[in-house]
């Protein structure tokens, strides 16, 4: 199951890194071929969202089926302590979901409007040029 986690994981660092370098200015002579690159990885980083849906149900199962600890007499600390570990673990996966969903639609959002501008541009010098 950390497998998951780990690509999950990078696929947000990706996605990261991909709207950084579309955000940064002074990138102008590479701006072209990045997103050139992030349009076409747009569609497989879609897959992102299916795969965090199953991780958030894998979540919620886990929530449901998990052993209750509700006073310190009814268990042992040992399994007081695995029951806090695994609160903390899925707190830390539903945050890397949240992320790894928010960073795919700023991606999607960004590319859109970069585009758009690169297209304004393209139309500001052909009318100069008439001109």
């Amino acid at each position: 199951m950390a497998l998951e986690w780990v690509v999950l994981s990078y696929a947000a660092g990706a996605e990261a890194i991909m709207l950084l370098l579309l955000t940064i200015p002074g990138l102008d002579p590479l701006r072209k071929g990045l997103i050139a690159v992030t349009r076409n990885l747009l569609k497989p980083f879609l897959s992102i969202v299916p795969f965090c849906l199953f991780l958030l149900m894998d979540i919620y199962w886990k929530y449901e089926t998990r052993p209750t600890c509700e006073s310190a007499e009814s268990c042992p600390p040992s399994e007081h302590l695995r029951h806090q570990k695994s609160i903390m673990k899925s707190q830390r996966n539903a945050l890397l979901i949240a992320s790894a969903l928010f960073f795919y639609w700023l991606l999607y959002s960004v590319t859109g409007l970069v585009v758009k501008v690169e297209q304004l541009n393209k139309r500001v010098e052909k009318l100069k040029a008439q001109d």
